[in-house]
């Protein structure tokens, strides 16, 4: 009866713990799309926590499948360590830089954005006022004539 191998050598472990590192940096990426998303589109605690817990269980799906394809079905603690040392290689270096960068962008957005409405949005009071004037004003439709 031929069993097959259940052990790795250290060169395949440590292997197993890079490519757990990378994918956590990769984890990192996806994280910092959901906060870019979050910029564009501010919501309430609630949804944010959803979110969080969306990805908590997107996270639980890729570590069952990087075990089950890359290490016979196993999942080991190097590998957790490792994706949350990748993760938090990318967050605290280059994902800072994505976000500050992300968050200038969309302020130059919102910038452009408000200089292009604000002819609308000074047509748009002034309307507003003429038809709030003309609702203060008396007329003898309303009966409010002072007879």
């Amino acid at each position: 009866m031929n069993v097959p191998e259940t052990y790795f050598s250290v060169e395949e472990e440590l292997l197993l713990f890079f490519a757990s590192c990378a994918a956590g940096a990769v984890i990192g990426v996806v994280y910092d799309c959901l906060r870019a998303f979050r910029l564009v589109l501010p919501h309430n605690r609630f949804f944010v926590a959803l979110e969080d817990i969306a990805m908590l269980v997107c996270y639980g799906i890729f570590i069952s499948a990087f075990g089950s394809a890359e290490a016979l079905g196993y999942i080991r603690g190097y590998f957790i360590l490792g994706n949350l040392l990748g993760f938090a290689l990318y967050y605290f270096t280059l994902g800072r830089v994505v976000m500050r960068t992300i968050s200038r962008i969309l302020a130059i957005f919102r910038g452009i954005f408000r200089l292009a409405a604000k002819p609308f949005r000074k047509l748009f009071q002034k309307r507003k006022r003429s038809a709030e004037s003309s609702e203060n004003r008396i007329t003898p439709e309303t009966g409010d004539d002072f007879c």
